[in-house]
């Protein structure tokens, strides 16, 4: 067994990797994980119609539609391969996701989230369905199982409360409304910044009330038994709040996402970016990495371009950051806007999300040998969320919240090809920045000896929930390597290790300045904070962030690509 001396996201990331698409890996040739053309002053054009900073789905969507629509568009990626939280890394013989665990919707080739990642790659990207059992509840040893499909669904719940039943129904219909009345939601998200503000001040006017009320005030008025609570909110990690802080708006989006079932890209997390890159450069357009913005370019109150770190400047029509809200409202933000809007006073009115550990672990045997299956694990001490998060953010020692189990090697049939007789599997769960801080400031990789304890003690009790749910990964195990938010900070730029973006309170969604358009002119804001968080947030938020681009008269255009689309292949 092999222990990592280095953090993950990292192997290699001084390289030069060659832009072509394909690795051979002894007898098998095999797509690259790293996707992108590396940055050097002077391979850019000095002019695009739209740059886009950061290449994570939101900010690969939006570009990859401006080019449908004729765009030349411009991606930079400070990271050494495009795809942020969709990106995939390759160590050790392993290759591990970082973000994409798994996906709901995009199985159903008419779901409008299947329809929008068909038109990005061009009909490239290719899904493969999980097991019925997508997710497994586990609170204190008892065991329940999310099925997909709404019947099963309910079926199975009722089998484990069968006084319930009129209650789990009335839940399973409700996120299911609320899933489905979202666009209207979201739709100021579309229009000019006046007008949202307008929209959003009538939303309660005709939304439904749960809309603006918090997981469990929505969920105790539904039913009082907190065992079923507990279960309904077990996939809380997927969005990084409890019940008391999230909003029921952010909940059911995401349970009822996975309704039908959850899927994951064949070939792998990076097969997401690298699907959708191509369509980018089909239209003249360019997809950077190693590319450092230092700050947007503006004058009189309009974006106009970049400053890369070396210096050199590219310029276009307009700019979109989708690197997040606080990095660009601290960072890439000139002083003298922030200052002209008072846009500095926006960070304190939201809250950065919750950070994480995430253990990559290798292991000798494909899925068959060692009898492991799709279904991703949610394992909790018990069914107080609150009282279990309180706990270990102020003690590290204390049990882990919850425990996220996710076996990526089993959900992609190519992986055999690639990877034979091998698996791959990932623990996560939440994680404080706090625990960490006598570190901030530290070298990667130069961290020092306590760190690196602190790690293996933390690698050591991820390692034992897994064990003690498939025991036999014991004597298999090969690999291993534990990312903190130290590493996300590193590799990712987020201050406090956050992987979601900003909190999905109810604070949060009331924020004007939370949309699309900026208040400098020809910039905008893409990704999941003008949406909601993962992938399906982020990928929604491109289509938004693209709409307000081409304007109220032109956002034809993009719904006549979407209804009428056919891919070439």
């Amino acid at each position: 067994m092999t222990i990592a001396e280095v953090e993950p996201l990292a192997a290699d990331s001084e390289a030069t990797p060659p832009d072509e698409g394909t690795s051979t890996h002894g007898d098998t040739v095999k797509p690259k994980v790293r996707i992108g053309k590396r940055y050097r002053s002077g391979r850019a054009a000095a002019h695009y119609d739209v740059i886009v900073v950061g290449s994570g789905i939101g900010g690969l969507t939006n570009a990859a539609l401006l080019s449908q629509l004729g765009k030349k568009v411009c991606v930079l990626e400070q990271h050494y391969t495009a795809g942020g939280f969709t990106h995939a890394y390759e160590r050790r013989g392993y290759e591990w996701d970082v973000g994409v665990h798994y996906i709901g919707e995009v199985h159903l080739q008419n779901s409008t989230m299947r329809r929008l990642f068909d038109v990005i790659s061009e009909g490239r990207l290719q899904w493969s369905e999980m097991d019925p059992v997508y997710d497994r509840i586990i609170v204190a040893d008892e065991s329940f199982e999310f099925v997909a499909g709404r019947l099963h669904f309910i079926s199975g719940l009722v089998k484990k409360f069968p006084q319930d039943e009129a209650v789990i129904r009335a839940y399973v219909d409700l996120i299911r409304d609320v899933s489905a009345k979202t666009s209207r939601y979201f739709a100021g998200q579309a229009l000019p910044r006046w007008m949202a503000r307008v929209y959003n001040s009538l939303r309660p006017r005709f939304l439904r009330r749960e809309f603006f009320q918090t997981t469990r005030e929505v969920l105790e008025g539904l039913t009082d038994n907190q065992q079923l609570i507990s279960v309904l909110t077990g996939q809380w990690g997927d969005y990084g709040q409890v019940p008391r802080d999230s909003a029921f708006l952010m909940h059911a989006l995401l349970a009822a996402h996975y309704l039908s079932g959850g899927a994951y890209p064949e070939g792998g997390a990076s097969s997401i970016a690298r699907t959708i890159v191509p369509t980018i450069e089909n239209s003249g357009g360019d997809v950077f990495t190693y590319a450092r913005v230092e700050q947007l370019l503006v004058v009189d109150n309009r974006a106009y371009g970049v400053r890369m770190a070396d210096g050199s400047k590219i310029t276009a029509d307009q700019v979109v950051s989708n690197v997040g809200f606080m990095n660009t409202v601290k960072h890439l933000l000139p002083e003298a806007s922030r200052r002209q809007h008072g846009i500095s006073e926006w960070a304190q009115k939201v809250e950065r999300s919750s950070a994480s550990l995430c253990l990559y672990a290798g292991f000798h045997g494909d899925a068959a040998a060692l009898g492991l299956d799709t279904t991703n694990l949610w394992v909790y001490p018990s069914g107080d969320h609150e009282g279990n998060q309180d706990r270990y953010l102020q003690d590290s020692t204390a049990d882990f919240p919850l425990v996220y189990i996710s076996f990526p090697s089993s959900k992609d049939p190519q992986w055999n090809r690639r990877y034979p007789h091998k698996s791959t599997v990932e623990i996560v769960t939440i994680a404080s920045m706090e625990h960490f801080e006598r570190w901030q400031g530290t070298d990667w990789q130069q961290r020092g000896k306590d760190y690196e304890d602190f790690k293996e003690q933390l690698s050591q009790r991820l390692l034992e929930v897994l064990f003690k749910h498939r025991p036999q990964l014991r004597e298999a195990l090969d690999y291993y390597e534990l990312s903190s938010p130290l590493s996300t900070q590193f590799y990712q730029h987020s201050e406090r290790g956050e992987i979601y973006g900003l909190n999905h309170n109810l604070a949060r969604f009331q924020q004007p300045f939370l949309h699309t358009q900026l208040p400098v002119k020809n910039l905008y804001m893409t990704g999941v904070d003008v949406m909601t968080a993962g992938v399906g947030g982020g990928l929604m938020g491109g289509m938004l962030t693209t709409m307000r681009m081409l304007g109220l008269r032109k956002i034809t255009k993009l719904t006549d690509l979407l209804k009428h689309y056919v891919p070439s292949q």
